[in-house]
């Protein structure tokens, strides 16, 4: 299994104090697709994988509607536009982190 120590830099990149222990969180929910290269980045130029963030994580994991949800992986796409390589990690960490849902991961 993947570990938040594979992770944590990359976060801080966006959240210079970032948790450990809720990245880790988000390491456990992903589980075996951070196994493969391609599963675990976020193209933000797909929009059925914007479609899928959106629908998997942001309205079941978070509880926002899909309008809210939407904007919400579009900030973060916009947030991280410098990175050629989204982390699928970071991308969901800066998610939660912005609907102010990291405590309830």
């Amino acid at each position: 299994m993947a570990d938040a120590a594979d992770y944590i830099e990359d976060v801080k990149r966006y959240d210079a104090d970032a948790d450990t222990a809720i990245v880790q969180k988000i390491v456990n929910h992903l589980g075996i697709a951070l196994k493969s290269t391609d599963a675990s980045l976020v193209s933000c130029s797909d929009k059925s994988e914007k479609d899928r963030v959106r629908d998997g994580f942001c309205k079941k994991k978070l509880g926002m509607d899909e309008a809210t949800a939407g904007a919400a992986v579009d900030a973060v796409c916009e947030q991280m536009k410098a990175s050629k390589r989204k982390s699928r990690v970071t991308f969901y960490y800066l998610l939660a982190k912005n609907a102010g849902k990291l405590g309830d991961l």
